[in-house]
């Protein structure tokens, strides 16, 4: 195994913190190759009266450095 690169971003969705999850991934897949392994660092939402209106994931993503790459 190669070396690998940690980031941390934030996911953010109107439905769930599991869809958070999965639009931060989906994103950080656009610009980022090799993408291995993701850790739910936090979670929180937003209330707004008696509801949650939008949740926030804070995740560590990793990926493998590609050394050979130019």
């Amino acid at each position: 195994m190669g070396m690998e690169k940690h980031l941390i971003v934030t996911g953010v969705s109107t439905v769930s913190w599991k869809d958070a999850v999965v639009q931060a991934v989906a994103e950080a897949s656009k610009t980022i190759d090799y993408l291995s392994s993701v850790k739910i660092l936090e979670q929180r939402a937003k209330i707004e009266g008696k509801k949650l209106i939008e949740y926030y994931v804070d995740l560590e993503i990793c990926f493998v450095i590609d050394r050979d790459r130019d």
